[in-house]
């Protein structure tokens, strides 16, 4: 009788994790409300949802670059949730992320070379010891080659680079330690359309070499078709369908999910783009009770305003927080 091999163990898993803010005169905004999911090593999560969703300060919590509320964040199967900062740091170079704004992440005082030597001097190599010079300079061209970056650019500021450019050289940065996740936040967003492209596919290049994991949060569901692996889609601070990127995008169980993709631009002569999604984004300061999209579907019905739907299964790891869900197309 063959044994059965062991299940895989997630990179990164969160439980029941929230993060809320103090607004002033006694209010609290819940931007993260207790958000349950598992990323397993060599996967590409899609994380989507319209702006001010929450998925942004998911992606922070997930590094421990915003403390959370409440809730548990595990990496490598070690509890990190209240690690102090000096045990946290050794945990630094396998988790990274890259940052929406190229411009802002970038000190413009710096030449590309310090910006991505600086990482390597501070973090020490993998037997515990400072790295050599000669260790560092060949890290640092080995950088720009994988981001696509001749090696002359090293001199150069980053005000000399174009938006994309900036990105790559971002994405470097975030590789120099050799990480094992990236957490990518709306790292394309700012850029034209032919160099989100580029982009896109340089995060696919290397997730294939390097074996990377990534969380990737967009708001463009054309991005995330391309790249991601799974997708989790969320609204007003919690995830109301997860599960694999075909099954989402093409076959949406949720009536949001269903309304992002139909607003997804289609290169069809002739066609009328579809009805914008109805209804204000309630104020997550004050969200309504029941489901949290009831205010804006067209299928809510009484229980909906009354009772808040949890995840459940609807196709082989395919879950939806709906108690009316639509029929598969």
């Amino acid at each position: 009788m063959t044994a059965t091999p062991p299940a895989p163990t997630a990179l990164l898993a969160v439980r029941n994790l929230s993060k809320t803010y103090r607004v002033g005169h006694g209010q609290h905004l819940t931007a993260v409300d207790g958000i349950s999911l598992s990323v397993m090593p060599g996967e590409m999560l899609g994380l989507v949802g319209e702006s001010g969703c929450g998925k942004s300060t998911l992606g922070r919590c997930m590094l421990r670059l915003t403390d959370i509320s409440a809730g548990q964040v595990m990496f490598e199967g070690r509890d990190i949730t209240t690690l102090p900062e000096r045990h946290l740091r050794p945990l630094r170079p396998r988790m990274q992320m890259v940052f929406q704004d190229s411009s802002a992440c970038l000190n413009p005082r710096r030449r590309v070379r310090d910006l991505l030597v600086e990482p390597l001097r501070v973090h020490p190599g993998p037997d515990g010891r400072r790295r050599p010079g000669a260790d560092i300079d060949r890290r640092v061209h080995d950088l720009m080659d994988l981001v696509g970056l001749s090696a002359t650019a090293l001199a150069r500021y980053p005000h000399e680079f174009s938006g994309g450019q900036r990105q790559r050289i971002n994405i470097a940065r975030a590789l120099a330690l050799s990480p094992r996740l990236i957490v990518a936040d709306e790292p394309v967003s700012a850029l034209d359309v032919s160099v989100q492209a580029q982009i896109v596919n340089l995060f696919a290049d290397l997730q294939a070499r390097l074996g990377l994991t990534y969380v990737f949060v967009a708001h463009d569901l054309a991005v995330v078709r391309q790249v991601s692996n799974r997708v989790a889609v969320m609204y007003l601070g919690t995830i109301v369908e997860i599960g694999p990127t075909d099954s989402v995008l093409h076959h949406p169980v949720h009536p949001y999910t269903a309304a992002l993709t139909a607003a997804v631009p289609r290169p069809v002569v002739g066609a009328r783009p579809p009805p914008p999604l109805g209804g204000d984004i309630p104020s997550p300061v004050n969200r309504p009770a029941g489901c949290r999209f009831h205010t804006r579907c067209p299928y809510a019905q009484d229980r909906c305003r009354v009772d808040e739907p949890a995840l459940r299964p609807i196709r082989p790891g395919h879950e939806a927080a709906c108690h009316f869900p639509l029929a598969p197309s």
